[in-house]
């Protein structure tokens, strides 16, 4: 049968189905070469925030990779205060001591509210004492993407820097001279924003492999004269250590694993952020060689100290959400045996399959522990939010062992206390606290604590560690605070775990 332009019209109108009106009738920008293929490229960072539809009051979101070397984020909202918007929240997988410039557009109106891992510096102080008028949320990693597919973070435009992208948004954070390694956390946004911008300082050929950011998922790329600074990746939270308690720290803690039973071929780790955890890694690597105990894989935050294992065969594999360090983005560029991860893979409570569902051992830092053996990682002894959530509370739900390990004392007040200011990871999910000046087991693991006793290790209780705390620097202060909630605590899975109130001053 001839084509029947007046039938198939009638009918698309009688379902009400849209009529073919020609080609490139909805899809105009396919029609023309140029356009076809240089569509996505815009020439500064105002004309990507209006081809966005950003409105006020809307919700913007960027990632952590670059750490303190991040260059994206105050240029971004900068941009928007020069352009005028308002009431924006913003949906930072964290903020570092980098991103104190944020209190100048808090105070002017830009931003009204605020989800993120983590607060620190200047900005952490000013929340703390009440600058919002709105508590901030504080989410882990695994919590974010949760929060994200449940629709309580409604992306509208994540602006994301990259290291390297093509003119159509491939992009990746692992080749360039500006490379921060893995981009598991921008790969989440990427994914359920409703506005996908890449920022890169160099646009290479297309096609730009491997893509951590694909094409399909990416509105607009511009070129920017900065996104980050890779250099200041390992500072802070991800520094590796020189001083000395912490060494002894991490030495016992390599201990610990040693003899808790899981150490033994095919086992799995991560070692988290903080000077002792880090320096973990080289202690226990030393004991793997030894002993030719090789780990099946490494998780998490990575470092050069876990690249080294790599290199030595004593890892088989690196599952990677965030590197830590130039020697770990090196690897994820050089090695096919380090592989990215985003971070609904890699700590997701609701996700189909979590890495962290995976891990034997993992050991991490913290502020402060109670009695209870709940875990503090957000506010200092001051009461002043000064930390992060980060995936403590994702991988201690969800490792065979986890290890916490914190001096007794910091700066002469104590970190093993009656009840912790704020609870991130609750004591259920803890296993052994280790201390410069003892381990305490969690009584509910009755195997582990005859194991280390009989290594010999000096196991004591929680109870004797808190006392021996006050003995030393006598029991503190109770914190000022006023009735203000500025800042909530939300479990992995979303649920409220506490409060954070006003400072007083």
């Amino acid at each position: 049968m001839a084509y029947n332009k007046k039938a198939a019209e009638d009918y698309a109108a009688k379902n009400n189905i849209p009529a073919f009106k020609g080609v490139f009738a909805n899809s105009p920008q396919l029609e023309d070469i140029t356009t076809k293929q240089k569509r996505k490229l815009k020439p500064s960072l105002e004309d990507v925030i209006k081809s966005s539809g950003l409105k006020n009051g809307g919700t913007i979101s960027f990632h952590h990779a670059f750490r303190e070397g991040d260059k994206v984020v105050l240029q971004v909202v900068k941009k928007l205060a020069e352009m005028g918007f308002k009431d924006l929240t913003i949906a930072p997988s964290s903020l570092l001591n980098c991103h104190d410039g944020l209190l100048e557009f808090i105070k002017s109106g830009v931003i009204a509210k605020i989800f993120t891992s983590g607060l620190r510096g200047e900005l952490g102080e000013a929340i703390s004492k009440g600058i919002m008028n709105t508590p901030v949320q504080i989410h882990s990693h695994g919590g974010r993407v949760h929060l994200i597919q449940t629709g309580e973070i409604s992306i509208d435009v994540a602006f994301l820097g990259v290291a390297s992208s093509d003119e159509f948004g491939n992009a990746n954070g692992s080749h360039g001279e500006l490379s921060c390694g893995s981009l598991g956390y921008a790969k989440v946004d990427a994914a359920y924003a409703r506005y996908v911008a890449v920022l890169t300082q160099d646009i290479v050929e297309f096609p730009n492999y491997p893509a951590s950011l694909s094409q399909d998922q990416v509105d607009a790329v511009v070129q920017v004269d900065e996104v980050g600074d890779p250099s200041l990746i390992s500072v802070g939270a991800a520094r590796l250590t020189k001083n000395p308690r912490d060494l002894l720290l991490a030495r016992i803690a390599a201990s610990v694993i040693e003899n808790s039973g899981y150490f033994k071929a095919g086992f799995s780790l991560q070692t988290g952020s903080g000077g002792a955890a880090t320096a973990t890694t080289i202690f226990l690597g030393e004991k793997m060689i030894e002993k030719n105990i090789k780990a099946s894989f490494a998780l998490g935050g990575v470092t050069g100290s876990i690249v080294d294992l790599l290199k030595k065969g004593m890892i088989e594999a690196i599952a990677d959400v965030q590197s830590f360090d130039v020697d770990a983005a090196q690897s994820l560029r050089d090695n096919p045996a380090h592989t990215e991860i985003s971070a609904n893979e890699y700590a997701n409570p609701s996700s189909k399959g979590a890495y962290v569902d995976r891990i034997d051992t993992v050991l991490l830092s913290a502020l402060e522990v109670d009695t209870d053996f709940n875990v503090n990682v957000l506010t200092g002894s001051d009461g002043v939010l000064r930390g992060a959530s980060g995936g403590h509370c994702d991988v201690a739900a969800a490792a065979n062992l986890t290890v916490i390990v914190t001096p007794l004392l910091r700066a002469r007040m104590p970190c093993i206390v009656d009840c912790v200011n704020t609870v991130v990871t609750p004591g259920k999910t803890v296993d052994v606290v280790v201390t410069d000046h003892g381990i305490a087991v969690n009584p509910n693991n009755v195997d582990l604590k005859k194991r280390l006793v009989d290594a010999r290790l000096p196991v004591t209780t929680i109870e004797e560690l808190q006392k021996k705390a006050i003995l030393l620097a006598g029991k503190p202060d109770p914190i000022q605070y006023t009735d203000k909630v500025v800042a909530v605590v939300r479990y992995r899975d979303g649920s409220v775990m506490d409060i954070v109130r006003q400072v007083a001053s």
